[in-house]
């Protein structure tokens, strides 16, 4: 037990180490993001002044409908985003990765609310080509649902060499995020923040920006995909590490025998600056592949002020849990200690996530700290529930109220997993594994009035409706965070075994894009309809890999009315004459 201890604590030692071995270049390409010389927010706008004082006028967060109005500030905020592949060692193991303009994470969108957003997205993956294309999560997308990013169902995907421009309009503020819906390609780092400046009841004197919280993979997700989807392999893909803006220790020691590729320890945690006395706004983004992450920060009270892109009435938590997909703005008062403090930042992915190494941290510095030096802190003594759901329903309301409608079409939609004739363990969502075909996306043909898919698109037509209520049935013994594309659903119940019925604050339901269902639970969401064709699915990559994922058309006959741009369409030209030279390697869903 002596030697165990000793080997624990090493591990330990070698995990919250602030000692720096390897430059930002080497860990994190172009990208700034966990550094000290990371600015404040917000910095991006700062050359282009907002219009009157504020472009949101007389709206608010509590007396404004977000989902119908929202300022039209005429001003446009233009980005020119390459994807390619690079070498770099976020946690100093240095593997092949995805980037967009050479950084992971990528680089920050900043924009005000009712801005225009002009995204430009280059496709550069060589050697070996592939295609791809980029999911603005959270995003309504009203009126222009072909912005949305889901290849092979708003979309075709950008072929190689070849470039895509999405222009969509920030109509919520908040933090969320970007990240490739081609195949599992995020988790191997085309990813990055998203911040939407909008009118705040909430006080805070400094913006930290986004906090990026990420299970992380030392092997491509292609192969892990390859290593899933084998005849009889374990469907769980177990990360190696955990990372906070992209940076985190790992212990090399533990890299298996004949492996050679280069790992250093101590390569560098992401530090943070807390101005003594001052409340500060922290953006958490859980961006990972498949963990539930638990964010604390030692001897900090965090106040919640908003969950996805809903400013709620603020409440206070030691702890916040966030499953894939979701953030959550917090506050945090530097009042633990003196202008020479220094505290661990921890998030932990919970006990129902395959991990092989769950930690991560990373080190808030108060004004005069020594920034060379560990924190000493303690951390919260909260224990993991072992549900991976988030926090009860009862706690997070809404700043602004609406109450639930009367739905016009009520659906049960099942989560299973099954074996098919290859002994391949797949998904299964409202009766189908989802297989994508990348030429056809059904956004693009019920444009044209075709509404005969083949069952294993997994398309669901929700015809006129104008309030459509799911339930989500979780037959299987994993968590997972549903996430609808183009909607903010309200949330009417979650819970273990059968929905009973019963409707938590039917006055003024949760509201948010992506919600856990916990293992053999129920979860129940209802929606206002937005025309368009939308991607629903588990936001665990490998499970939408697996087929965990379906379509929804909703309200059709104007989806047939809606003009498409000649661009989307050119972008199918290009992937067609692309693959008509060329074998895609699709070997999961797709997207």
């Amino acid at each position: 037990m002596g030697l165990l201890n000793d080997l624990v604590a090493e591990a330990a030692s070698v995990l919250s180490s602030v000692t720096e071995t390897l430059g930002q270049q080497k860990t994190n390409g172009a990208s700034l993001l966990g550094t000290l010389v990371f600015p404040f927010l917000p910095f991006f706008l700062t050359n282009n002044p907002l219009p009157s004082g504020f472009p949101w006028g007389g709206l608010n967060d509590w007396n404004s409908n977000p989902y119908v109005e929202y300022p039209r500030t005429g001003v446009i905020r233009s980005y020119d985003f390459t994807v390619s592949r690079g070498f770099i060692a976020p946690d100093g193991y240095q593997r092949p990765v995805l980037l967009v303009n050479g950084a992971y994470p990528g680089p920050l969108i900043e924009a005000n609310w009712g801005d225009k957003i002009v995204v430009t997205v280059h496709n550069n993956i060589t050697g070996p080509e592939e295609g791809t294309a980029i999911h603005w999560h959270g995003f309504l997308q009203q009126g222009t649902p072909w912005e949305d990013g889901a290849p092979g169902i708003s979309q075709c995907p950008i072929a190689p060499r070849k470039s895509f421009t999405y222009e969509f309009t920030a109509s919520l503020f908040g933090s969320t995020w970007y990240h490739g819906h081609y195949s599992a390609q995020y988790s191997s780092g085309v990813v990055g923040p998203i911040v939407i400046h909008g009118p705040t009841r909430a006080k805070y004197d400094v913006d930290i920006g986004p906090i990026m919280l990420s299970d992380w993979y030392h092997k491509d997700y292609l192969a892990l995909i390859k290593q899933m989807l084998s005849p009889n392999a374990d469907p769980r893909v177990f990360s190696d590490n955990n990372l906070i803006n992209g940076k985190m220790n790992f212990d090399c020691s533990t890299v298996a025998a004949g492996d050679w590729t280069p790992c250093i320890s101590n390569a560098g945690i992401s530090k943070f600056n807390f101005r003594t006395g001052k409340t500060h706004r922290l953006r958490l983004i859980n961006s990972g592949a498949d963990g539930v992450q638990r964010f604390s920060i030692d001897e900090h009270v965090l106040t919640v002020i908003a969950e996805d892109l809903t400013p709620v009435q603020p409440y206070n938590t030691t702890v916040v849990t966030l499953g894939v997909g979701q953030r959550t703005d917090v506050l945090v008062t530097a009042n633990a200690g003196n202008p020479m403090s220094g505290f661990w930042m921890r998030s932990n992915l919970t006990s129902c996530t395959p991990a092989r190494q769950p930690h991560a941290v990373a080190a808030v510095y108060y004004d005069h700290a020594d920034t060379s030096k560990a924190p000493t802190s303690k951390a919260w003594n909260v224990s993991d529930p072992g549900t991976c759901a988030n926090d009860d329903l009862s706690v997070t309301q809404p700043l602004y109220p609406m109450p639930l409608p009367n739905p016009t079409f009520t659906q049960t939609m099942a989560i299973d997993t099954f074996k098919n004739a290859s002994n391949i363990t797949l998904w299964r969502f409202n009766g189908v594994s989802m297989r994508a075909d990348f030429n056809e996306p059904p956004l693009l043909l019920a444009n044209q009035g075709r509404f005969d898919f083949p069952p294993e698109r997994n398309v669901l037509n929700l015809y006129a409706n104008s309030s459509i209520r799911i339930i989500v049935k979780n037959n299987s013994p994993a968590a997972h965070p549903i996430h609808l594309h183009g909607h903010n659903f309200y949330i009417l119940h979650q819970g273990p075994g059968e929905w009973d019925g019963t409707i938590v604050r039917p006055s003024n339901p949760q509201r948010r894009d992506v919600q856990q269902v916990r293992a053999f639970g129920h979860l129940v969401i209802q929606f206002d309809a937005n025309p368009g064709v939308w991607a629903f699915h588990c936001h665990i990559a490998w499970h939408a890999s697996g087929g965990f994922l379906s379509s929804l058309i909703v309200q059709p006959s104007k989806v047939q009315q809606m003009r498409v741009p000649e661009t989307v369409r050119q972008t199918c030209r290009d992937w067609s004459l692309w693959t008509s030279q060329n074998v895609v390697d699709q070997i999961d869903s797709g997207t």
